[in-house]
């Protein structure tokens, strides 16, 4: 995220112009990624700091859909923008430069999101969702999940996956030469299904929601994320955004639409077959397959498509969306308080949660950017995000 809108600066006016849809899809993902956790919040009885499940069963059943999507894509998008920016940036700035400014930009936020943040948001839910009147250092004298990273485990991924690729550019010399066509319809699907059943057999062992504390990385998804930020490096050395043809838009389009609709199969395969939730998670099921290989089809399809549309359509700006894309990274970092402060502000509001979601989502959204524009006006933040 923040990736993408440094390389942006440095690029020239011409190059600059013809970014600007990235730029855009990256606002869009940003408000996915606050759309996704608010869904869990009132969706779900755990898995957020602060949850009010819905007892309604439509209800529940939307929001897991809407997760399932957006969790087959919006994640790895965010991996394939930053890793398109990795291989100029490195070139520019020379490896020792650009680890440090790797280290200070995206380890900064990992620390202060575990060590202040963190802590304050779970004093919140202790002090008003669960009426413990305690004190802040009352309770942090109690407190024993200092390493928590929430929702930075992304940047702590990113984080990883470049200093891996700086080391393996600097020892092994790669420099991906070889001029790569770019990918048709077919191959992109192709791709997809392999990439299914490779995460699949990864979830054998590592089921989705599995997490590998205290970093909190679901290795279940990372196979998507491994492949795109590789697909991201290939992509820019070969410029690929630019060469996607609108023909496989148009193709990946009728994918989309053929897995939206497909969906319900496994509502169908849960209800009538009595098939067990983790049976689609993760283990030597066939169910675990099915999802796999459709999470990854609709996931990269959506993924392609949106590349395409927003080219067309998005390679524009304008003070208001630029204000706004320059703050996705704040939002990203502190939306989780925005939810959590929210949520506990309607906690007594005695009506169904999915009516809360309805009401909600809108001023937790807007809420989340008003706040993330008012953080870079702090003095310094902006050189780190």
């Amino acid at each position: 995220m923040m990736t993408t809108a440094i390389a942006s600066k440095n690029q020239d006016s011409g190059a600059s112009n013809k970014l600007l849809y990235i730029d855009n899809i990256k606002v869009l993902l940003t408000v996915l990624v606050v759309l996704h956790h608010t869904f869990i919040a009132y969706s779900s009885s755990e898995g957020w700091y602060y949850n009010e499940e819905t007892s309604l069963l439509g209800a529940r059943i939307l929001a897991a859909g809407c997760i399932s999507i957006n969790q087959s894509f919006f994640m790895g998008y965010f991996f394939l923008l930053a890793a398109y920016f990795t291989s100029s940036s490195y070139s520019k700035k020379g490896i020792f430069k650009f680890i440090k400014d790797r280290l200070i930009r995206l380890g900064t936020p990992i620390l202060f999101y575990s060590f202040i943040l963190t802590p304050f948001m779970c004093y919140l839910v202790y002090y008003f969702g669960k009426e413990h009147h305690i004190t802040f250092l009352e309770y942090l004298s109690g407190y024993n999940s200092w390493i928590d990273l929430g929702v930075t485990w992304f940047i702590a991924a990113l984080l990883l996956f470049t200093l891996l690729y700086a080391m393996v550019k600097k020892i092994f010399k790669i420099t991906f030469d070889k001029p790569m066509r770019v990918p048709d319809s077919r191959s992109i699907l192709l791709f997809s299904i392999i990439l299914g059943i490779i995460s699949f057999l990864v979830r054998i062992v590592f089921p989705v929601g599995w997490i590998l504390k205290p970093v909190g990385f679901q290795l279940g998804h990372f196979p998507q994320y491994i492949a795109l930020f590789t697909i991201g490096l290939v992509a820019s050395k070969n410029n690929w955004f630019d060469q996607l043809s609108a023909k496989t838009g148009q193709q990946l389009k009728k994918s989309v639409c053929f897995c939206l609709l497909f969906f319900p199969v496994f509502f169908i395969v849960k209800f009538k077959l009595n098939t067990p939730p983790s049976w689609f998670s993760g283990g030597f099921h066939w169910q675990a397959l099915l999802y796999a290989v459709w999470e990854q089809i609709i996931g990269i399809s959506i993924l392609a498509t949106l590349l395409m549309k927003g080219k067309r359509n998005w390679n524009k700006t304008s003070e208001l969306l630029a204000k706004v894309s320059r703050s996705s990274f704040a939002v990203y970092i502190f939306h989780p308080l925005i939810i959590v402060v929210f949520t506990l502000c309607v906690r007594n509001w005695s009506i169904e949660p999915a009516a809360k979601l309805l009401i909600m989502t809108p001023l937790i959204i807007i809420g989340s950017y008003v706040f993330g524009s008012l953080v870079l006006l702090i003095p310094g933040v902006k050189k780190i995000i």
